[in-house]
């Protein structure tokens, strides 16, 4: 089962490669894109880096990876022209679909979710497989063909841009980081600032230490590691607290600060890019208020429920 699962992660990569590819050709034969010959490479390299990247020797994927972001430091990555839907098409399409436009995205979760509990060797693959289900689902609910996708793949990749790209590389930051011993830096460092016995300040410390590591990765999952290592286990666990209920919560308190930061890029800068909105942190400024009110509420529940 697990080569099995091994075998359909690495199709899916290789499917997220080639429309990457695909992008990569687009933007080439596209002459209205400012930087044609930049934006190609990036996405080419991008492409070859999903497909390949596990038969590619590391130094490799490194230099590749290194390319890209020299592309993207010098601004190279730009869109052209891109042909959008008439405003009559768009209105007469979600007047046929009405609210069975959702139905693909409970499809994708649902599914994703009964996979993920059936299977649990493809729980790197459930969000995969529940697109791929979503997908097919899509085309039922609008009744177009297999055709659009690709084109509408584009449309949406060039859309995001670069910032498609962050949480991978903010992911693989934070496995640098607990390899290189953050977490117990972080855990020296608190270690002379607050009590070991006291359960308010562990708890304190180690949700706002989630929310504010989540922060600066913009992302909750490279966080939760070095956090959990260096406040969660010494201060909270230690304690007598059930590892699962505070470590759940500590990830939730994570979110927090993924809502305030635009280092995440898939909650907040990725609606700024598709909405076309006219203040780049307006999705933060909306979401600042429950996020502090959120932070509140997990450290009163983490302080009672996970020592029940």
């Amino acid at each position: 089962m697990e080569q099995f699962a091994s075998t359909v992660l690495e199709i899916m990569y290789i499917v997220i490669g080639l429309q990457l590819l695909y992008t990569a050709y687009r933007v080439f034969n596209d002459e209205t894109n400012p930087t044609r010959i930049g934006t190609t490479l990036f996405w080419a390299v991008l492409g070859v880096l999903f497909v390949g990247g596990s038969y590619i020797p590391n130094i490799i994927n490194g230099v590749l990876v290194l390319i890209i972001g020299v592309i993207t430091l010098f601004k190279q990555v730009s869109i052209g022209e891109i042909k959008a839907t008439p405003e009559k098409e768009v209105k007469e399409n979600a007047n046929n679909t009405g609210n069975g436009i959702f139905l693909p995205v409970m499809t994708l979760a649902i599914s994703s979710l009964l996979i993920a509990q059936s299977f649990p060797a493809l729980s790197q693959s459930v969000l995969g497989i529940g697109a791929l289900i979503g997908t097919i689902t899509l085309l039922f609910t609008i009744r177009r063909g297999p055709k659009t996708l690709l084109p509408e793949s584009d449309r949406m990749i060039q859309q995001v841009s670069t910032t498609g790209i962050l949480p991978q590389l903010l992911g693989a930051l934070g496995t640098v980081f607990t390899a290189a011993g953050v977490g117990d830096v972080v855990s020296g460092l608190v270690q002379g600032v607050i009590p070991a016995e006291s359960r308010f300040w562990g708890v304190l410390v180690y949700v706002l230490g989630m929310v504010l590591f989540t922060m600066v990765m913009g992302n909750a999952f490279a966080a939760f590691t070095v956090i959990t290592l260096g406040i969660g286990v010494p201060f909270v666990f230690s304690l007598g607290a059930d590892p699962i209920i505070a470590g759940a919560l500590a990830m939730t308190a994570g979110f927090c600060g993924t809502l305030m930061t635009p280092m995440a890029g898939n909650f907040n800068a990725l609606p700024v890019a598709l909405l076309e909105m006219k203040s780049e942190f307006g999705v933060i400024k909306d979401q600042v208020p429950f996020a502090f009110i959120m932070i509140v509420v997990h450290v009163i529940l983490m302080y009672y429920l996970p020592f029940i």
